[in-house]
């Protein structure tokens, strides 16, 4: 199956987790809005989130990833399970000493985590509380990411694609009664979809443990040793830590920073949660697929083509992600108006978002191209220059923000989180060429710029035609005339984009319909 084909499998599945994240997060506005209980709910819930995606997703898929595929290539499944056996058994005991630490310290860490609490005795309590419910979560997605890493080397995509669905399934189900006829105050409703996000957790691992278990690859636990492979696989894992999970340390520092500002993280919480769609649906699916595709590549001694995958992952990507980025600039605030503006969300929480939500769409193609470039570092087991380049971007996130936030509060730490992965995508690039791992042809240049350009275009179509019915799009104006306004700009911005990247010859639809078809 083509890289487009694997492609198209996990997006489509990461679109319908992300719509369903949608729905959950509108539900999520009615119920909690912008105000104390929604910062305390969503800080607690960033807690187990990012030392899942540095841990889990970051660290152990970009070390397991590149080792499991060597074993397949060179030992077979039978040498591969048992290498991935000794790793996981291992995975299961820091689980379990992270999870009795964090919930035996969690006050501490949570003044750490977000200082800007800790003056509001309610406010940080409820974190506190919060967070203690939701941790052990990290221990579901962490073995659930394992699996999945097994699953995506086997090219098994559906199973660990789907499994965020359920987790927005079961919120969604916990959330209809709280903004229906099971009304609570917004503190109270926080521990119903703490505990709705713990199920759910549990939910998604039950999913692929079952999926695993139908390949006959699942994994024997067993008391671990320490041998060579473990030892290359903790070589690896621990630079990747930082280098796997850069934008989430950056989020990191963010939610540091924000939580000396009023709603500040529910107003951050809510424009990541939409431009993660683009991210996720292009960026991530990209990324999962990518990775396991160059090691084999790789570990199989083809080096020509590694290089054409990674070619032709950039080129699908910018084709996506950066008319994404420019529609999200222009039509941010009927966007986020649509989707949030009710219950205890008002108008100024939507300016406020849109704001924050220009912020990062600046920073999007950067953030998927990271997720395009790190493999090229992973695939070929450096994990160590990535983590200069994470050190210098995270360092350079703290000294913008520090600089940004007293004045543009939510909008600072927006464009420090964009202009750090900026930095960082530029220093993968060069390290990369500058190896012979990563080339561009004039032709490739032309593309991109071309990508750029009818990007532009459609972006500024968009925004004129959206500032002409402001009218219908403003706060007065009813939710059905607005959806349907919004609908119609953003079809007419597909079709817009698309004719003219046909036109130009950057991409000739009849050939991308040919490449996601290609086995």
């Amino acid at each position: 199956m083509s890289l487009f084909r694997n492609f198209v499998s996990v997006g489509s599945m990461t679109l319908i987790s992300r719509v369903a994240g949608l729905a959950r997060d509108m539900l999520m506005a009615v119920v909690l809005g912008v105000g104390p209980a929604a910062d305390a709910f969503y800080a607690a819930f960033r807690f187990p989130n990012l030392f899942r995606r540095l841990f889990a997703e970051g660290a152990f898929n970009t070390a397991f990833v590149p080792m499991f595929s060597g074993a397949l290539e060179t030992q077979g499944n039978a040498g591969a399970k048992e290498l991935a056996s000794r790793i996981m058994s291992w995975l299961v005991v820091a689980l379990i000493i992270v999870t009795i630490l964090a919930e035996v310290f969690m006050p501490q860490l949570m003044a750490l985590f977000v200082p800007g609490f800790v003056g509001d005795k309610e406010k940080f309590d409820l974190t506190v509380l919060l967070t203690r419910i939701m941790f052990p979560y990290l221990a579901c997605m962490s073995l659930m990411a394992a699996y999945s890493a097994i699953l995506n080397t086997l090219n098994r995509y559906f199973a660990s694609a789907f499994a965020p669905v359920l987790l927005n399934l079961v919120n969604i189900a916990a959330l209809i009664p709280l903004a229906t006829f099971f009304v609570q105050a917004p503190q109270q409703a926080t521990l119903w979809v703490a505990l709705a996000t713990m199920l759910g957790g549990v939910a998604q691992l039950i999913l692929v443990w079952g999926a695993i278990q139908r390949t006959g690859m699942k994994p024997k636990l067993r008391l671990p040793r320490f041998d060579a492979d473990v030892r290359r696989f903790w070589v690896l894992a621990v630079p990747a830590i930082l280098a796997g999970g850069i934008t989430q340390i950056n989020i990191f520092v963010g939610t540091i920073i924000a939580s000396g500002g009023e709603n500040t993280i529910s107003i951050l919480n809510f424009a990541d949660r939409l431009y993660q769609l683009p991210l996720g649906i292009i960026g991530i699916a990209i990324g999962t697929v990518l990775l396991p595709e160059l090691s084999r590549h790789l570990k199989g001694g083809r080096e020509t083509e590694a290089r054409a995958s990674q070619d032709q992952a950039l080129f699908i990507s910018m084709l996506l992600t950066m008319p994404a980025a420019f529609a999200l600039v222009a039509l941010g605030e009927p966007i986020v108006r649509v989707l949030f503006e009710r219950g205890q969300f008002g108008a100024m929480d939507t300016l406020y978002t849109n704001e924050a939500l220009i912020g990062f769409a600046i920073g999007l193609p950067a953030f998927v191209l990271i997720r395009i470039l790190q493999p090229g570092f992973f695939a070929r087991e450096d994990t160590v220059t990535p983590t200069g380049f994470a050190l210098v971007s995270v360092v350079l996130n703290i000294g913008i923000s520090l600089l940004l936030f007293p004045s543009l509060k939510h909008l600072g730490i927006a464009l420090a989180t964009s202009v750090s992965a900026w930095a960082n995508v530029a220093l993968m690039g060069v390290t990369l060429a500058y190896r012979g791992h990563f080339k561009l042809s004039w032709a490739q240049w032309r593309g991109q710029v071309s990508i750029l350009l009818v990007s532009a275009i459609m972006g500024g179509g968009l925004f004129i035609l959206a500032d002409q019915g402001r009218g219908l799009l403003g706060t007065g104006s009813p939710f059905w005339i607005q959806a349907g306004v919004l609908a119609i700009l953003i079809m007419f911005g597909v079709v817009l984009y698309f004719t003219l990247i046909h036109i130009t010859g950057t991409q000739r639809l009849g050939q991308l319909l040919r490449r996601f078809k290609r086995r």
